[in-house]
């Protein structure tokens, strides 16, 4: 399958459309979660771990298990250099170098280098961020964020939407204060777990029970950590992890906002309601470096055009202030978050 041009729609049926669709998250927390998923989809559980499979190994999936939540288990940061052209490949290969850099990406703009440092305190992440302005000799733009307004790139994909969720008329946001500090409170179990599944659950007929073995624990502990984990934020959500690049959403723009600090949480969880918008946060100015804006947004299409035409419904309806478009031109650097050193023993 030529994962770029969209034959994937051509090679998937009804049964696959549910799970690309439907199982992104709410996968089943039990021993045997296919025979619930198999029910649901009516075929045998066999099969839907077979097309799990399939759907993963043809990159629809990037993985499948848990999405963990970095800001609430440990203290997260986003970050900016402004890397001269000359030595833009050198001071990629610092940033990237770093274990606690788990995306990274090129941006049209002043500040062309976009990366996101995860540690497990806030102690070690400045550490790192302190290393990588000394090694590179940039100064490093730091933007932790404040306020979750609505974060979730799961969205549907087999369909002719341009742009994600164009079907939906409003998703649920609230206004959730992120500590910068690692504030979760992890049992010994928790941390062997999260350590264990921070690539992904095992695609087998007992993920659960493998993941419990894996970390000497009782199926029954592991069941219930998880599902304690996923009540306390530190798990996002649990399913299919869809690649929106595969599936056509490879269009996206971060567009940052100058919000009157007065009408930020107002504006903030209305912007965060609209479906269009994958990403709503609140992230500090740094006037010193010039950076004036409080409001990060990001939106996902099909096309560049009409990704621009919502940014445009955004300023015009929304949030009429000045704001700025950050395109993304490379992609850097991008794996998961490594929590060795978040939940490290």
């Amino acid at each position: 399958m030529s994962l770029q041009s969209g034959e994937w729609r051509e090679q998937i049926d009804e049964v696959d459309a549910a799970l690309i669709d439907e199982f992104q998250s709410d996968f089943p927390i039990q021993e045997r979660p296919f025979e619930a998923v198999g029910d649901a989809l009516g075929v045998s559980a066999g099969t839907a771990l077979d097309r799990v499979k399939t759907l993963r190994d043809d990159g629809i999936f990037r993985r499948f298990g848990p999405v963990l939540n970095p800001p609430v288990i440990g203290s997260s940061t986003l970050a900016a250099v402004s890397a001269p052209e000359d030595r833009f490949d050198e001071v990629a290969e610092i940033i990237n170098g770093y274990r606690q850099v788990n995306h990274n990406y090129a941006r049209d703009h002043e500040w062309n280098m976009w990366f996101v440092v995860t540690a497990g305190s806030r102690q070690r992440r400045d550490e790192i961020l302190a290393e990588i302005e000394e090694r590179t000799g940039c100064s490093v733009l730091v933007l932790p964020m404040l306020t979750d307004y609505y974060i979730d790139l799961e969205f549907p994909v087999v369909n002719g939407d341009r742009f994600a969720r164009e079907s939906l008329e409003t998703t649920d946001a609230t206004a959730t204060r992120i500590s910068e500090d690692a504030a979760a409170d992890l049992s010994e179990l928790d941390r062997r777990l999260l350590l264990e599944i921070q690539s992904g659950f095992p695609l087998v007929a007992t993920p659960y029970r493998d993941v419990a073995d894996a970390v000497d624990a009782d199926v029954s502990e592991v069941l219930s950590a998880i599902k304690r984990l996923q009540r306390t934020g530190c798990i996002k959500r649990i399913g299919c992890v869809v690649n929106h690049i595969v599936t056509g959403f490879d269009n996206n723009c971060m567009v940052v906002w100058d919000v009157p600090d007065d009408a930020l949480d107002e504006r903030g969880q209305a912007v965060g309601e609209l479906p269009y918008v994958t990403l709503c946060y609140h992230r500090p100015r740094r006037p010193e470096q010039d950076w004036q804006y409080n409001l990060f947004t990001m939106i996902h299409g099909r096309e560049a055009d009409i990704v621009d035409e919502k940014i445009d419904e955004l300023a015009t309806d929304h949030l009429p202030y000045d704001h700025g478009r950050l395109y993304s031109t490379e992609t850097l650097k991008q794996t998961g978050a490594r929590y060795d050193d978040i939940v490290g023993q």
